[in-house]
Order: structure tokens, then sequence, then C-alpha cells
């Protein structure tokens, strides 16, 4: 009886590793961009804010227009185009809102662990939501302004002594613009910080309301400079300043209030930045 030689030994076939079809490339702020401005326009929100703000702003600076048209009362100096002024002020508590919501509400909904789990940078995740946010209420803003500015004009010139420049049509509308912007982007920030937004958005509307309410009943003549100085420095009056109607004498003029606000701007948004890095989700 013969015994058959064994099997010679084979080594087990090493499985291939799995190869997708889809590109894999590095992320940059592009791709976060686009991810902010996915999330910021499918949430109800920002239809919302800036749905009122368009109302208040345009609603508001058409009725001001018609008063005046329809009233014997001479303009005077008093521009033509200041009677948009309280349609923004109104409609820059909509754009603080907004600001705020755009990165407090994903905390309150946990939403901002999923955020930072897809994308680990969290310097590129909130330069991305104050790009998409300052852009989109950039141009909303312009539109609207441009269009009050030019149904004003339609309807009060020649009432007033003064023509307005191309310096003011300017400031009127894109300077006016950039500012709204920019206090909801430091609205934004401030949202970051404090990470909820009821707190947050009291705290902007104090910052755009309490210097005024505080100087206007400050009677004392020991108060007579700090009065002043809340006068000058409170947000209603920087916005004032753009449309030459400026409530005090003295203070920021022209351009000045946009540089003032951007500086401020910029270290509360570096403030949010370095805690953002540092403290847990």
């Amino acid at each position: 009886m013969t015994i058959p030689a064994p099997a010679p030994y084979q080594q087990p076939q090493q499985a291939g590793h799995y190869v997708s079809p889809i590109p894999v490339t590095d992320a940059h702020l592009g791709h976060a961009v686009a991810s902010e401005w996915t999330k910021i326009r499918s949430v109800r929100s920002t239809m919302w804010t800036l749905g009122v703000m368009f109302v208040l702003v345009f609603g508001i600076g058409l009725l001001a227009a018609v008063a005046v048209r329809s009233s014997s009362a001479p303009m005077n100096n008093t521009p033509v185009l200041s009677m948009g002024f309280f349609g923004v002020l109104l409609g820059s508590m909509c754009v603080i809102t907004l600001g705020v919501l755009t990165v407090a509400s994903e905390y309150g909904t946990g939403m901002i662990r999923t955020t930072l789990t897809a994308c680990p940078s969290r310097g590129r995740v909130l330069t991305a939501k104050g790009i998409v946010f300052f852009l989109l209420s950039f141009v909303i803003l312009l539109v609207t302004t441009t269009l009050v500015a030019v149904i004003q004009y339609a309807l009060l010139n020649g009432t007033s002594n003064s023509a307005p420049s191309g310096g003011d049509w300017f400031r009127a509308t894109v300077g006016v613009s950039l500012y709204v912007a920019l206090l909801g982007l430091l609205a934004l920030a401030v949202g970051s910080l404090i990470r909820h937004s009821a707190g947050a958005i009291t705290v902007m509307l104090g910052l755009l309301l309490l210097p005024l309410v505080l100087a206007l009943f400050m009677f004392s003549d020991s108060l007579a400079t700090l009065r002043e100085k809340l006068f000058e420095y409170s947000i209603p009056n920087q916005l004032s300043a753009f449309y030459d109607t400026s409530v005090a004498n003295s203070g920021p003029s022209g351009w000045e209030p946009l540089w003032i606000l951007l500086g401020v701007t910029a270290v509360v948004y570096g403030a949010a930045l370095a805690v953002l890095n540092q403290r847990d989700v």
C-alpha cells in the first residue's frame, strides 16, 4: 500500500484594500465656506430675520419720505437721504439677531459637535461662518439701502437746500451697509464667546441702545463729559454720521465710525477665536 504524498502548503491570499471611486482631496477654507453656506440658507431664521430687516428698512424709509413729501414743512438743510436712518437703525437689530444665531444656535442644538468633528480646524470654521454671514448680510443691505435711497431722492428732490453728492450717495448705501454688516459680525463673535443665543442677543441690544439711553438721563453737570462721550460714541450716533445728521456736535464723522467698529470687531473676533481653540465644545 502506497501512502499519498501530502499537498503542498499554500499561504492564504490577502484581501486587497478598498479604493473609493470618489477622489479624496485635502479640505480647505472653500469647503468650510460651502458647508456654512448650505447651513445658513437652509434654516428658517435666515429668511425671517433678513425678510423682517428688508420690510423695516424699506417700509419705514418709504413712509418717512411720503410723510415729508405730503407735509408743507421745509427740509431746509436736512439731507434728503437721511430719511433712511430710522429704518436702518431698526433693521440693524435683525442683522444682530442673525449674527448671533449663526453660531450660537449650533450650541443649542448640539450641531456644533458634528461641525467640529467634520472640520477639526476651529479657526477655519469660525472664519467660514464670518465670511458667509458678512457677505450675505452686506449684499441684502446694499440692495435695500440703495432702493430706499433712490425712492427717497425721487420723492424729495428739490425740497432740501442741498442736493446729495456722490460721496453722500456712497456713504448712505455702501457705508451704511458695511457698518451694519460689521455690527452683525461683532454679534457673531459675541455669540461664539457666550454660546447662548438669548444672552448674546441681550448683550448686543444693550450695546446698541444702552449708551444713548444712559446719556439721556444724565442731568448732573458733573456727568457732562461722560454724557457727551456716550452721545458721540453710541452706535445710533455713529450710524447717523453716515447721513450727516449726527445727534452730537462733535465725535466721529464721515467714515470714522466704520474704522472704530472694524477695530472693535477685530479684537472681539480674535478673542472668540482664541477661546474657541482653548475650551471644549
